[in-house]
């Protein structure tokens, strides 16, 4: 049996958070860099560019994996990654080719393996289900996982049951619609104005497509 806490070092613990700053923190608030956060939206939306664009930010706090597993080392990823200008991260960040969960996992068992780790998408990794899910977070606590999915039909949740789990599990939960970033975190301090505003992702794009919605 695990020993328990007391109310008094539950009220002293201190954590380690990240100081993001400006629009990332009003969206964000001051994260911790481990655990789960989760992305979805539907085709088109800007969810792409919005990943790599946290990707790049991220590679400011730490080392990042982007494991993609839809698009692989392709024209079009290659043509994402320059419009977020990824080559400013120089080597923080680095692109895991279509790599599956065994390959994964020993890249994560070396020293100094990347202590972010965004797959793209959840649908995508082959044999992963809710135990896979609790047993990673279980084997690297201190790792961040960023989860992207596919959006349901009706383009409102996460498309398939262990991405609807994923996402109630996770710490930061990111909407991408109309090129914008609707955040919901458990960081936030509204008295602070630090956490859960809308990020934008391209002006112009956002505000052709909101209006649109309107009429």
């Amino acid at each position: 049996m695990s020993r328990a806490i007391s109310n008094q070092n539950v009220l002293a613990a201190r954590f380690e958070t990240v100081e993001f700053a400006g629009e990332w923190l009003a969206s964000f608030g001051r994260p911790e860099l481990r655990g789960t956060w989760i992305i979805w939206g539907g085709s088109g939306s800007g969810k792409t560019t919005f990943t790599l664009m946290l990707c790049k930010y991220l590679a400011n706090f730490g080392r990042v994996a982007y494991n993609s597993l839809e698009q692989g080392l392709s024209l079009s990823l290659q043509k994402a990654w320059e419009r977020v200008g990824m080559g400013e991260a120089g080597n923080s960040v680095i692109l895991l080719n279509k790599e599956e969960l065994p390959e994964l996992r020993a890249r994560l068992n070396k020293r100094k393996s990347p202590e972010i780790i965004i797959i793209d998408s959840v649908q995508y990794l082959d044999g992963f289900n809710w135990a896979s899910f609790k047993k990673l977070k279980r084997e690297y606590p201190d790792k961040l996982f960023i989860f992207i999915s596919q959006a349901d039909r009706a383009g409102k949740d996460p498309d398939g049951k262990l991405a609807g789990k994923i996402r109630y599990d996770a710490e930061i939960k990111i909407k991408v619609e109309g090129f914008k970033a609707f955040v919901t975190t458990r960081y936030e301090d509204a008295e602070r104005g630090e956490g859960g505003a809308d990020f934008i992702i391209w002006e112009q794009g956002a505000a052709e497509y909101w209006a649109e919605q309107l009429k």
